[in-house]
């Protein structure tokens, strides 16, 4: 018995030197807070197939302040489509989307900069 918690001892001392020996590099991982503003969306606008008139096939939209990115969705619980390279500084998207006018039931707009 004796013998087995000397190796046990012996184990646990190791351990605890192998662990004293490690070092870990400085980094900015973490958890925290910061105030998110949102984006003020103006100036909506719609464009409709030529050749379907009950299809969606563009929205454009001006966005304050001016974002790098965009995606948008007019169906609820649909999948966000890319808006592209936003213009006018990052204040104009114009999104190609591909919606029944039936379906389009919502407008959520994601932006980030």
């Amino acid at each position: 018995m004796f013998v087995l918690v000397l190796v046990i001892m012996a184990f646990a001392t190791a351990a605890y030197a192998f662990a004293a020996n490690n070092t870990v590099e400085a980094s900015n991982d973490g958890e925290g807070s910061k105030l998110v503003g949102g984006y003020d969306v103006t100036n909506v606008t719609y464009t409709y197939s030529t050749a379907n008139p009950s299809m969606i096939t563009f929205v454009d939209f001006d966005i304050s302040p001016a974002a790098t990115k965009a995606g948008v969705s007019l169906v609820t619980g649909g999948i966000l489509t890319d808006c592209g390279a936003l213009t006018a500084g990052g204040t104009h998207a114009h999104c190609p989307v591909n919606v029944s006018v039936l379906d389009a039931d919502m407008l959520r707009v994601v932006a980030s900069d």
